[in-house]
């Protein structure tokens, strides 16, 4: 009689559930490491050759669906020139990546990124709104801060994280709708917060290695101003977007061109 009252006040999935979190957990924080470049302890569970793979095999799926790269090879040839200047220059040279520098076709939407391993992308859309050559350094020099911070693979292993703390609270609840939407709401806050952070990071790298080659890093503000015209002055509150409002932006900007200059 005891054992059976026993397996009725532990029911079977809440075990399980728990063993879910514990194994997220000891998976993402037994991955623990410190960026050798930036000096930021992080936790990724990939190695630099895998983050070169996947952004190989996902450049030409990006691409698509901006329309496909643009096709003037006289600014195409502009931007590998800045951009490898600000890599040849900077801390980046330092890293095994391979960065290669993309012009997307797509002439309405302002937009840049760079996915793992160093494929580095910017629209149509934005460099024609850009103003001089050292605000498309500022553009680059920030995605190339994304590659060296490794924040696509650190967010993948917040992701597997994220996920797993998902699957335990379904699991422990019976896959209830209301435990799927409070799961799924709490694991994107949780990446919101940490794509703030990565976009700051990387506007300070993107200072830094603008310095490094020679630019002038006030230009970035510039850029700065220029996304927050794009947006047509609307804008999320920033705890609710994964990249801080353009304003905050620009005060970390200029406290990171104290800081380097």
């Amino acid at each position: 009689m005891t054992y059976r009252r026993r397996s009725r006040g532990i029911p079977i999935k809440l075990i399980i559930a728990v063993g879910i979190v514990i194994f997220a957990l000891v998976k993402y924080w037994s991955n623990a490491s410190t960026n050798e470049w930036t000096g930021r302890k992080q936790h990724i569970n990939m190695d630099t050759e895998q983050e070169i793979m996947i952004g190989l095999r996902s450049a030409p799926q990006m691409a698509q669906q901006y329309g496909g790269l643009y096709p003037d090879q006289r600014l195409q040839a502009k931007i590998d020139e800045i951009g490898q200047r600000l890599v040849n220059s900077s801390v980046a040279r330092e890293t095994p990546y391979q960065y290669d520098f993309h012009l997307l076709r797509d002439p309405n939407t302002v937009n840049a990124f760079a996915l793992p391993g160093g494929q580095v992308f910017i629209t149509y859309g934005l460099l024609k709104r850009l103003e001089n050559e050292d605000q498309l350094a500022g553009v680059l020099g920030h995605e190339i801060g994304h590659v060296v911070g490794r924040h696509s693979a650190e967010r993948i292993a917040k992701q597997d994280l994220t996920q797993g703390l998902i699957n335990a609270v379904l699991v422990g609840s019976d896959g209830s709708m209301g435990a799927a939407q409070t799961a799924a709401m709490i694991g994107n806050l949780i990446n919101m917060k940490y794509g703030r952070e990565d976009e700051l990071e990387s506007d300070d790298l993107g200072v830094k290695f603008m310095i490094d080659a020679g630019y002038t890093p006030a230009e970035m503000i510039g850029v700065m101003q220029i996304l927050k015209q794009a947006s047509g002055g609307q804008s999320l509150p920033e705890f609710q977007s994964t990249h801080p409002d353009p304003e905050n932006r620009i005060e970390h900007i200029k406290e990171a061109i104290e800081k380097y200059k």
